[in-house]
């Protein structure tokens, strides 16, 4: 028997018309599993998504290149990329957290990183790509069962932004042209380019980890700065607590695994020095940084001398510290934490006019800070405005602000009201 004529080859016109009679429910299946995808991936950089039924075109040709085992054996023979949902995510850290939350969500067929075995001198494109079965609930009514073709799986393909730029391009140079690059120079400039590309994937996670690390050392610094204002303003709602249970400084770690010279660099060492009680290190730090020839631009100016009066602050240096949030609001006023902190300093020192002033300054510029709300209904109830302090404490509250201060602060304003009726 001739062998090239045991070869099976399919009825074009035939596969097209069961290809358009299951495309309606092809399409309602990626549509029910990215609506899937969506509610379940949680990132803190969102994803974007592009998702598409095979076209019939393209689907042939591939049928004819791969042949399936489902060739013949059905009228629409299934292969793994016939519905397919791309995520493309901002960071590299994002592509393995993605894979993650699928493979626990989802029953997983196959899971395949493409590109990873190449070398730098070679390209194409990477990806990770998982195969999953099509969810039970999305096939629960039989009459669409009946419908989707056996076997049939979705592709969800997880790339950066980057790699699925390039991956377009090089569809378009490379795959759908059918150009290869033989060319050794234009191998080159191809390498080059997706070599570039990576780079550039690389540093924007380094840069995206340097992020993280200094916005950690913030959150710990200003959770410092505000646990130490709450202890200074407490015996106003509790004679039990006294000015001097200010916050312990823990000495986590003193050495810096990174390297100095730039204000980035000067910056995060300044921030640790000061989460870690060095307190007269992280001045000087910051000193260095505003009296830097050339300057930095004003609203970098703003944000250290900030950091330098929140360091004030934690000494006691309360006019300092003041002075330092009143120069950083000149260079930017619309510091609205710059505002807030005035408030802060001006309440301590017992000044609840200009308080309640520099409170509602930044509450023009930033209306959704519950802790300047709590601040300025304080300052209110020591000026014996009940009605506006009660209010004030309830949009701090429905913002969820609702700790103990709050609740001692509630306690006394509704006694209050109680004794004026």
């Amino acid at each position: 028997m001739d062998k090239c004529n045991s070869i099976f080859i399919p009825d074009k016109e035939k596969l097209a018309e069961a290809y358009e009679k299951r495309k309606p429910v092809l399409s309602a299946v990626l549509f029910g599993i990215e609506n899937q995808l969506k509610s379940i991936l949680k990132l803190a950089s969102k994803p974007t998504y592009k998702s598409r039924v095979k076209s019939f075109p393209s689907y042939y040709k591939k049928i004819l290149r791969v042949k399936p085992e489902s060739m013949g054996k059905q009228d629409l023979p299934v292969i793994t990329d016939l519905i397919g949902i791309r995520v493309i995510c901002a960071f590299l850290e994002d592509i393995a957290e993605v894979e993650k939350q699928i493979v626990a969500n989802f029953n997983i067929v196959e899971i395949e990183r493409k590109g990873a075995s190449r070398t730098f001198s070679e390209f194409g494109y990477e990806s990770v790509h998982v195969l999953i079965k099509i969810p039970e609930k999305l096939t629960a009514a039989s009459e669409v069962a009946a419908k989707i073709p056996d076997g049939l799986v979705c592709e969800i393909q997880i790339r950066t932004i980057l790699q699925d730029a390039w991956a377009e391009v090089e569809h378009e140079l490379v795959y759908k042209s059918e150009f290869s690059p033989f060319d050794l120079p234009l191998r080159r400039k191809l390498a080059s380019m997706n070599a570039s590309l990576t780079l550039a994937d690389i540093i924007f996670q380094e840069i995206r980890d340097y992020q993280n690390k200094l916005n950690k050392e913030m959150d710990f610094r200003r959770s410092l700065f505000y646990e130490q204002a709450d202890t200074l303003s407490r015996k106003e709602i509790s004679e039990s607590m006294k000015n001097e249970n200010v916050p312990v400084f823990e000495n986590r770690n003193s050495s810096l695994p990174y390297v100095h010279g730039t204000i980035d660099d000067m910056i995060l060492e300044a921030i640790h020095a000061h989460n870690t009680g060095e307190l007269e290190k992280a001045v000087g730090i910051y000193t260095m940084i505003i009296t830097a020839q050339p300057q930095p631009n004003n609203i970098v100016l703003s944000v250290i001398l900030k950091h330098r009066g929140m360091a004030r602050f934690s000494q006691n240096k309360y006019k300092e510290s003041l002075d330092d949030f009143l120069q950083s609001v000149e260079k930017d006023p619309k510091n609205f934490r710059s505002l807030y902190y005035i408030g802060i300093v001006y309440s301590i020192q017992g000044d609840d006019d200009k308080a309640i002033d520099y409170f509602s300054r930044s509450l023009e510029i930033n209306e959704y800070q519950s802790h300047v709300y709590y601040r300025r209904a304080l300052s209110k109830y020591r000026k014996c405005d009940f009605k506006a302090a009660s209010d004030d404490l309830s949009k701090a509250q429905n913002l969820g602000l609702d700790n103990e201060d709050c609740k001692k602060l509630g306690e006394i304003l509704s006694a209050k009201k109680e004794l004026s009726m």
